[in-house]
């Protein structure tokens, strides 16, 4: 299978630059596998769409500051830097940089408030490994860094970013792109899926390159995945263990819930690894889902990790059909777009 058999054309006008002014008004698209059909709805008919006693788990990863604007101590030149991921301290990271063909070891950024960031050594696929003068600590980038919003938004972060970037249940910080699909919860809607009987539950899985890297590759089946961290409780993995004994549909908010899911399901023994691991793993047509019955998620970009990952769930026929009517009715699409349930 080819990368290009995901790929479709979006008019400009259908990226969600902003999210909607309201939190949880969403258009929400229905698909049902099993009668290969799709229907339109809002985000605030969904808790009528989940039936009562089924299992809906949340990614609860909270968005880093992770960008940061420095110059080069040398030259002065200006640099954007987007920290992906802490290796000891808050002192050690692995990074992206603008400009990346020009960064090379040895070189000394002066990030906000004279922090020097050097580089050390540099990786595949553009990232370098960074060491800084003092820890870049959440409080240090709440006061210093920007919110990393995705490339295709084509502004910078302001202020209503901070809050609509992050879901309403964000607790643990580690990630460099929100999961997207959990931004159109309300608090509101959350207590209607008590109110109905619904169980919810929580996993963190840290989004990083696993995630958002493009595929390179002409066959899809070259592509590595590079490797994102997670935790489950032993609260959730109790609450999915019983929900899969019990033959209760286990719901996954995002593609980042089902990665971590279906990374730490063993079909064996019929349990959920406790405690915290990686995966790198790549989900595409073909995969057999172990756990998940349901998928709530957005609408991905063309011929991404995230749009096979649906496809596999759903069967690509009817993904490239449901895109297809998207497109017609001008739902909105990626981050900040509209909204998708496939049951």
């Amino acid at each position: 299978m080819k990368t290009s058999d995901f790929s479709f054309e979006l008019p400009e006008e259908l990226i969600a630059y902003h999210p909607p002014e309201e939190r949880g008004t969403c258009r929400l698209m229905k698909l049902n596998r099993r009668e290969q059909s799709f229907s339109h709805y809002s985000m605030s008919d969904l808790p009528g769409f989940l039936p009562e006693g089924a299992l809906v788990i949340f990614n609860n990863t909270r968005v880093r500051r992770a960008r940061l604007y420095a110059r080069n101590k040398e030259t002065g030149g200006q640099v954007e830097m987007l920290l992906l991921k802490d290796r000891g301290d808050l002192l050690i990271w692995e990074c992206l940089f603008s400009k990346s063909k020009k960064q090379k070891t040895g070189k000394v950024y002066i990030l906000p408030g004279g922090v020097e960031a050097e580089i050390l050594s540099e990786e595949p696929e553009g990232v370098r490994i960074v060491r800084t003068s003092s820890p870049l600590t959440d409080e240090y980038l709440q006061a210093g860094g920007h919110i990393p919003l995705p490339p295709y938004i084509k502004r910078d972060d302001d202020a209503s970013d901070d809050t609509r970037y992050q879901t309403v249940y964000a607790r643990e910080t580690g990630s460099v792109a929100a999961p997207t699909a959990g931004l159109h919860f309300t608090d509101e809607i959350l207590r209607r899926l008590e109110e109905r009987n619904i169980e919810t539950a929580y996993v963190t899985l840290h989004v990083g390159m696993g995630t958002f890297s493009p595929v390179r590759t002409d066959s899809i089946l070259e592509h590595k995945m590079h490797t994102e961290s997670y935790f489950i409780t032993d609260e959730t993995a109790h609450a999915v263990e019983k929900a899969k004994r019990e033959g209760r549909p286990v719901f996954a908010v995002g593609t980042t819930s089902l990665r971590t899911l279906e990374s730490a399901w063993d079909d064996d023994s019929r349990k959920l690894k406790r405690g915290a691991d990686d995966t790198d793993i790549f989900i595409y047509p073909g995969y057999r889902f172990k756990v998940i019955d349901g998928l709530f998620t957005n609408f991905h970009t063309p011929e991404s990790t995230l749009l096979m990952l649906v496809s596999a769930f759903a069967g690509k026929k009817l993904i490239d059909r449901a895109y297809g009517e998207a497109i017609r009715e001008k739902y909105r699409f990626f981050s900040y777009g509209d909204a998708m349930l496939i049951s």
